[in-house]
């Protein structure tokens, strides 16, 4: 390997800049505001063998998925993965990792004959077809009712573009004219990045393009102990109650030269969308070992060598093949929050208390009462810090899982779906002795102009945030459909909920965890 520092860093710093000009690309070019607007993506450059060597901005959790999907595909088409090729997935099973709504697309980049590197992103997709509007349903049991199902198949084949597959994936969302063009975005971020790779090879040669990555993947690995050497050593457990009365249990043992996370002995899978596949398990292993050993932006697959996860196949965070899956990211979030909570204990002064933890994704779907067009509203929803020894916690942040993302204007909703917004604020936060408060969640109003369909998926909605002193209404999430009569319904998880015209959305969510 050659060790001139400089164009070391040159090639390395290129290639990172090869993933953010992809996270350019889709947010320039997307249909979709949950894309263009919330930057619900992901952007990543593997090796040839699959393993994460650089990443855009965007959602933390969608970056880890990458480097999975690209080597489930590696695995399923070793031996007809050709130049010109474009892959395209979203099943738990295929390399998708999450649910359905997400689509991974993988291009994989030849030089010389040579696969040397995968260009790769993840969206979320309005709609994929499914049970509900928005593809979100809350009462299926099998991923077959979640939508269609895209098992690492070809979009493209040596450059010619495979239009069944388009035809297919087009005729089974309700929203064919936004995915083809979430499609394209996708598949023209993969071309810039490609084109931004091959130009590195000719500049430098395969040898040496190869040489920076090995580089980088041994910084990584070395910045990861390096981190590793400063924690406490020992075993750490946890049990937490979730809303639905179960109990959730973890170990962290640290060692000098492991970070072992077992989530073995834990809930067995639902029949019902709130599992999540061992892959998203061990991305927010990922994360706690990350934030606590590395916590700057340089990650690569070199970065988790030292991590560890076992788990139970069967559990809900190791599900089997035919569970659904669709609001894995509340199981997710909860888990990367029970392991923050965890180590919070051994390390009180340098980690916060809780967060709201929950996506309280919010989906509404309907028909523009101006155009007549269909939309589909994916909103994510932002909610409160936890406090730290040093200071209160931060206002209106979205959740540890999400990243470099944003909400989506009052603007564009109005525009773009025909719903007004009447209000969007910070949440009351009630008098507290603490040294230092929590920061503060939100409250949103959203008034229906026409009939729509309702999905959403709420959790810390009964059990609240940490440390919790008391259960008070401000560190829980909520979701309140007030109907013109003066009636209201809660509703925590919902899918096909009908909604009139003149019926509001209320949307609460939690306040972070008081310090001291």
């Amino acid at each position: 390997m050659t060790h001139d520092p400089f164009t070391l860093t040159v090639i390395q710093a290129s290639l990172g800049a090869a993933a953010e000009e992809m996270f350019a690309v889709l947010a320039k070019t997307a249909m979709s505001p949950i894309i263009y607007e919330v930057l619900d993506v992901g952007t990543g450059v593997t090796d040839g063998e699959g393993n994460l060597v650089s990443s855009g901005a965007g959602i933390p959790t969608f970056v880890g998925v990458l480097d999975k999907a690209v080597r489930r595909i590696i695995e399923i088409h070793r031996d007809n993965i050709h130049e010109g090729d474009v892959f395209i997935t979203n099943d738990p099973n295929f390399g998708g990792v999450t649910h359905l709504n997400d689509v991974v697309i993988a291009k994989p980049v030849f030089f010389e004959d040579k696969c040397m590197a995968w260009t790769a992103s993840i969206a979320h997709w309005g709609d994929i077809g499914g049970k509900v509007p928005g593809s979100m349903a809350t009462d299926v049991t099998e991923i077959f009712a979640e939508g269609l199902r895209l098992p690492a198949v070809k979009l493209f084949a040596k450059g010619r573009k495979l239009q069944p597959v388009f035809d297919i994936i087009e005729s089974n969302s309700r929203l064919p004219d936004f995915v083809r063009g979430d499609l394209w975005a996708q598949v023209a971020a993969s071309n810039k990045a490609e084109s931004q790779i091959i130009h590195l090879l000719r500049a430098h040669g395969p040898e040496l393009f190869q040489d920076a990555i090995e580089n980088a993947l041994e910084e990584g690995e070395a910045r990861a102990r390096k981190g590793l050497a400063k924690l406490p050593k020992g075993s750490f457990e946890i049990t937490e109650k979730q809303d639905d009365g179960s109990d959730w249990h973890a170990t962290i043992t640290i060692s000098d030269d492991t970070f072992l996370v077992d989530l073995r002995g834990n809930p067995d899978q639902k029949a019902a969308p709130y599992n999540t596949s061992r892959d998203g398990a061990v991305i927010s292993c990922q994360m706690i070992f990350k934030a606590l050993c590395d916590p700057d932006r340089y990650a690569n697959s070199g970065s988790f060598v030292p991590l560890e996860v076992l788990t139970d196949h069967g559990t809900v965070f190791d599900a089997g093949e035919t569970a659904a899956q669709g609001y894995y990211f509340e199981t997710r979030i909860r888990l990367f929050d029970m392991l923050w909570q965890c180590m919070a204990h051994a390390l009180p002064d340098r980690l916060p208390m809780g967060h709201f933890a929950s996506i309280c994704g919010t989906v509404i779907a309907g028909q523009h009462p101006d155009t007549g067009r269909r939309y589909t509203m994916v909103e994510p929803q932002m909610g409160g810090w936890g406090a730290t020894a040093d200071r209160d916690g931060l206002d209106a942040m979205y959740s540890s899982n999400h990243g470099d993302t944003f909400n989506c204007p009052v603007e564009i909703c109005e525009a773009r779906y025909g719903i007004d917004v009447l209000h969007k604020r910070l949440r009351e936060r009630s008098d507290s002795v603490a040294v230092h408060k929590g920061g503060r969640g939100v409250s949103i109003r959203y008034r229906m102009r026409d009939d729509a369909i309702l999905s959403a998926g709420y959790s810390r909605a009964k059990v609240p945030v940490w440390p919790a002193t008391e259960a008070t209404t401000q560190n829980t999430n909520a979701l309140t459909v007030n109907h013109p009569d003066g009636s209201s319904e809660r509703r925590d998880f919902v899918s096909g909920y009908k909604l009139r015209a003149g019926d509001e959305v209320w949307v609460e969510t939690a306040n972070g965890g008081d310090y001291g």
